[in-house]
Parts: structure tokens; sequence; C-alpha cells
């Protein structure tokens, strides 16, 4: 029965942040809700932690890097064994918190945390990847020798749209090189990460201090940022916040990766075969409510003007048949987006878009739900190719349509990006590859590939504005952006 003593809601819990191996509350005066985007349900309140919550953090790292760093390098990659055994046999929870959360399509969600899995599983070769190098003679009886040491404390500043995924591209890699390892998720769906940090709270091989999980937002990541026991810091988010993230941890003597935007181009030959291209197009362009680097929000198409109508009409009748709700529905492939106000921004950009002259196509505007997070797929034309539908980041599910006559108009549009992070080719032409994968001002190409994700032994490697800084995620990369080299040149 509910009095006013005892109401029958339950309030959202008040997430703690670990520190040392322990669940410990925040300072903060001030939370968020986190909200499930699908139903508008508070699922749980999490704190602003302050510039004292990260000090504590970054102490207890500190405290516990030269520990680990001892720690014989065959088990620290049965740590990351251990680890990679727990997210296995939760992978099914992980991936419905990421759903619940932030509202992916749940066979999204067990692609994402697979994916991250298999970062997990790369990160386990340390032995193999941690390997220096020797060179002897150099001169008459003289030796040289290189080998990695760990950077020390590594932050890592996780954005909402991959959850579980983007965490792991950082921290199994992080630990693995004797690094130990701060995590501040986005404030807006961080309870994946929270679940991770609990799965890891009880691996033995793990000691308190190698991870750490810090809540908040601004000033958590100003925090890190600035402070002087944290030696590295891996950042994904939008262009804008990874060029300040730089800017201000490389001030601070930081080394820093940080992952920005995008703006990818998919170019439709006038040979592609349109029945395997457009499956591949409506997942790139509207999977994850278009919410996602690699998510194709341009199509260039090539052709006459036949052509160029029969691939608008059969992109329209896809695009307005597309399952579209809740992510937890598994034949749906358009989602809501991560929240009512992140819906907002996107529906005004369109409304811009049409004021200065595109043409709708699909109009998703109409679809909602009762978080008004959802809104369906959208096409529009582009007919001014620098025009912010044409060449900015709008990270909803929007798709704009240009037309060009040939593949070298159509790398000129693509090249003419500010962005580098992707761009995808349907063709099946291997001359138009040969030139296209050549030409084309990208760090990750796609052919008849609507989403060209790097598998976890390569990196994530994005170019210009997508990109700041020169060592990008996963593959050796990661290994060379956690650890040192030292070299010795000796005379016996």
């Amino acid at each position: 029965m509910e009095t006013a003593e005892h109401p029958t809601e339950i309030a959202a819990a008040l997430l703690d942040n670990y520190v040392n191996g322990r669940w410990v509350p925040s300072a903060a005066a001030e939370h968020l809700d986190d909200v499930d985007p699908a139903t508008g349900e508070v699922l749980a309140r999490v704190p602003l932690s302050t510039a004292g919550d990260v000090d504590a953090a970054a102490r207890a790292a500190r405290a516990a890097q030269p520990g680990w760093a001892a720690t014989p390098v065959a088990k620290r990659a049965r740590a990351v064994f251990a680890l990679r055994e727990a997210l296995w046999a939760n992978r099914e929870e992980l991936a419905r918190l990421v759903t619940q959360d932030m509202g992916k399509a749940l066979d999204d969600a067990r692609g994402e945390v697979g994916r991250g899995i298999e970062s997990v599983e790369v990160a386990c070769g340390i032995p193999t990847l941690l390997k220096g190098e020797n060179l002897e003679g150099i001169a008459t009886g003289m030796d040289v020798e290189m080998w990695r040491q760990p950077v020390g404390v590594v932050a890592a500043i996780t954005p909402f749209n991959f959850p579980a995924m983007i965490p792991l591209w950082f921290l199994p890699y992080a630990i693995a090189c004797g690094n130990t390892f701060i995590l501040k998720p986005s404030e807006r769906d961080p309870r994946t990460s929270e679940r991770i940090v609990q799965l890891i709270d009880g691996i033995d091989e793990i000691p308190p201090g190698v991870v750490n999980l810090i809540h908040g937002a601004r000033d958590a990541v100003n925090g890190l940022l600035d402070h002087p026991e944290i030696d590295a810091i891996s950042f994904v988010g939008q262009a804008s916040t990874a060029l300040y993230v730089m800017e201000r941890g490389t001030k601070s003597g930081k080394r820093v990766q940080a992952l920005g935007g995008a703006k990818n181009s998919m170019v439709v030959m006038d040979d592609a075969d349109l029945e395997k291209a457009v499956p591949a197009m409506m997942q790139s362009a509207f999977g994850n409510a278009g919410q996602r680097c690699l998510a194709g929000s341009v199509a260039v198409i090539v052709g006459d003007e036949m052509r160029r109508e029969e691939v608008r009409s059969v992109l329209a009748e896809a695009a307005r048949n597309l399952p579209t709700g809740p992510g937890t529905d598994e034949s749906v492939v358009c989602p809501p987006m991560v929240g009512a106000d992140a819906r907002e921004r996107v529906s005004a950009a369109v409304d811009r878009a049409l004021a200065a002259g595109s043409e709708m196509v699909v109009d998703g505007r109409e679809t909602t739900n009762e978080a008004g997070a959802l809104m369906g797929p959208t096409i529009l034309t582009a007919g001014d190719r620098e025009s912010e539908l044409a060449r900015e980041e709008l990270f909803g599910p929007v798709l704009a349509l240009l037309e060009v006559d040939d593949i070298g108009e159509a790398l000129e549009f693509v090249n003419g990006s500010r962005y580098g992070n992707a761009s995808v080719i349907f063709t099946e032409s291997g001359a138009a590859v040969r030139r296209y994968r050549n030409e084309v001002e990208a760090g990750m190409i796609g052919v008849n590939v609507g989403v060209p994700a790097p598998v976890a032994w390569f990196p994530f490697a994005g170019w210009k504005d997508s990109m700041v800084g020169d060592l990008h995620a996963n593959g050796t990369d990661a290994i060379e952006f956690y650890t040192r080299k030292k070299v010795l040149t000796s005379r016996w």
C-alpha cells in the first residue's frame, strides 16, 4: 500500500564511482538522469563528479601502477583472458544494457559487445605484441636493443553511441601493457561501463587501483585533462571536442589520441547492384539511428538522369519500409536516438536544409515515441554541395542525396570534406574500385560494404578532422600509444 512514508515507486539509484577496488559515492552535489530513450523511464542518476573525485582515482591509479607494471607480462595476459571470459559469459546482459541505456537495436548491441570482446582477444596476445628489437654489432663490440615500457596512468573519455565497444577499445590494451586505467564513460548511458567494471571487480588477477571508474561530464573531463598524475588520454567524440581534448591534454604534458566526427559518403556507381547495395546503405545510414562515426550520411549517385531516378526511387522505398521502433524489437533497424534533445537537434537541421532549398524525399519526422526520441529514416536532396546537410555531421537518421556524372566528380566531392573517417563505393568494376581506394581521402574504405569497420587487429584509422593525433585505436597502434620505447646501447 502506498503512503507518504512508503511510496510504491522506487527512485532510480544514484551511481557510485569505482576507485581503488571499492565502490564509493561521488562528492558531487549535482546529477543527471539516465533515461531509456524508448520509454522515457529514468534508469539511474549519474553524479557529476568533481575534481576531488578525479584526484582520488588518479592517485589510486598512480599508487597501483608500479606494482602492476612489475607484474610479469604473462600474468597480465592471463588477467585479460579472465576479462574476456567474464565479458563473454555476460554478453547478452551487456547487449541488453546497451539497448536499454542508449536505444540501440538489440541485434546491433550484440554486434557491438562482440566487437568489444574482439579487442580484448587481441590484447590477450600482449606477450607477442610487446616484444622489442635488438641489433648486434652496430659497431665493434657494440650492441643496441629496444624494449617497451608502460606510459603510466591512462584515462579514457568515451561517447554514448558505443557504450560497450569503445571502452574496450582502450581498457584491455592499456592494462595489458602495464598501465593503470581510469574510465570516464558518457554521462548519457554509463550503466554498461559500470557493469564491465563490476565484472573486473570480480577478477582476482586485476588488483585494486588498476581499473577505476569516474562518472560525470565536463568538470570530470577537465579534471582528467589537467591532472598531473595522468600520463595519457584516449578520447572518442565530436570533432570540436577532440581538438579541445588534444589541446588541453597536451598543454598539461599528456600523450593524447582523440578520435573525432565524420561525414561519410557512399558512392553508388552506375553499375552497382542495387539489390545488394541498398540494404547495406539502409543499415549504414539508419542503423543505430545514424548515431555512429561510420554512418553513411551522403549517397553520391553516379550516372545519367534515368539511373539517378532509379536509385532515388529504390532508396526511398526501402527507407519507408525500414523497421523502426524500440531497440528491444528484434526486427528493428532504426531505433530511437539517445534522447529527445538529440531528435530535436537533428529535426532542426532538417528544417534548415529545407529552408535552404533541399527537397524532402522521405520525411521521418512524422515518427516519434513516448520518450520523444524516435525519428524515422529521413532522405533529402542536397542541391548545395557545401551546405550543412552535405558537409556537417548531423548524427541522426538523415541521408543526403547528391548526383554526379562520373567517378572523378564523386572523388572531388568526397575529398572536399574536412572529415576523412570512412567512405564506401558500390560497383562491379575493379577499375573503379582501384581508382577509388587509391585516391579517396579517408582512412577506412568499403567496397560493396555499408559500414567498413575494421576488425580489432587493424587500427580504426580516420583521417583529417576525424582524428587528432597520429596513433589510432586498436591494432598495433594501441601498443604504440600505451607504451614508451627505451633504447640501450652497450659495449662490453
